[in-house]
C-alpha cells in the first residue's frame, strides 16, 4: 500500500514474515537516459542505507534495515511504531516540548560529531515511539562532510521547519535543540555552527530582497 509518494522516492506499507515493513523505491526517472537513471538510483539506495547504519552506529535511532535491493533501488526497513513529532509537539506541556526538542538537539549533535548531516531535518521525519525514543528517517538527501556550511544548512532546515509548522513553540524549541547541540559538540562548535545559520538567514534575505526589488 503506498503511504507516501515523494520526488525522490515512494514509501509502501508491506507484510513481511509477519510484521509490517516499509519499502523505500526509488522509480525511474523518464526524463534520464535509463542507464544514467539506473546508476543515480543504484547510488542513491546505497548510500542512503550506509547512511542510515552509520547513524545508527553514532548512537541515533533509524529503522532496522532488512534488505537492500540495488537492481530494483528498493530498501526494506522496519516499520516504526509512534507517532511523528510533527503531530505530538503542539499536543505536550511546555515542560515535556523542551526535553524532547533537547533530546533532538543532542541527536542531531551525534550526526555531525560522526560526520553526518541528514539533509532534511524536520519534525515530519522523526518518530516518537511508545517507549520514548526518537527514531529518524529519510536520509535519502544526507551526506558525510565535515563542512560547517553542512551543518548549518542542517540546522537551518530544522529552525525553518519549526517556523512553519510550530511557529507558536518555535523559538523556545529550537533553543532547546541548540542547548542539546551544545551538550554533544560543545559552546564552541556551537556559536561556529549558529554563526553559520545566521549568515544562510542573511543570504536568504539578501537574494529574496533582490528579487522583489527587481520586480
Amino acid at each position: 500500500m503506498l503511504i507516501r509518494k515523494g520526488a525522490e522516492a515512494s514509501l509502501f506499507l508491506e507484510e513481511w514474515q509477519g510484521q509490517r515493513i516499509i519499502l523505500k523505491r526509488r522509480l525511474p526517472k523518464e526524463y534520464r537516459h535509463p542507464q544514467i537513471d539506473g546508476r543515480i538510483r543504484n547510488y542513491r539506495t546505497l548510500h542512503e542505507s550506509q547512511l542510515l547504519h552509520q547513524a545508527k552506529a553514532a548512537g541515533v535511532p533509524t529503522p532496522v534495515i532488512f534488505l537492500v535491493d540495488l537492481h530494483e533501488s528498493i530498501i526494506m526497513m522496519e516499520f516504526v511504531e509512534g507517532k511523528r513529532l510533527k503531530e505530538i509537539l503542539p499536543t505536550l506541556s511546555p515542560g515535556k516540548q523542551k526535553l524532547l526538542c533537547k533530546l533532538v538537539g543532542r541527536m542531531i549533535g551525534c550526526l555531525h560529531k560522526n560526520c553526518l548531516v541528514h539533509g532534511d531535518l524536520t519534525t515530519s521525519n522523526m518518530i516518537l515511539t511508545n517507549d520514548g525514543k526518537i527514531v529518524f528517517l529519510d536520509f535519502g538527501l544526507g551526506e558525510k562532510t565535515t563542512a560547517l556550511e553542512s551543518r548549518g544548512v542542517d540546522l537551518h532546515l530544522m529552525k525553518r521547519a519549526f517556523e512553519s509548522t510550530h511557529f507558536r513553540i518555535a523559538e523556545k524549541c529550537f533553543s532547546a535543540i541548540l542547548k542539546g547541540y551544545a551538550e554533544i559538540l560543545g559552546e564552541e562548535v556551537t556559536s561556529r555552527v549558529i554563526a553559520k545559520i545566521e549568515e544562510i538567514e542573511l543570504r536568504g534575505r539578501y537574494i529574496s530582497g533582490r528579487s522583489e526589488h527587481e520586480h
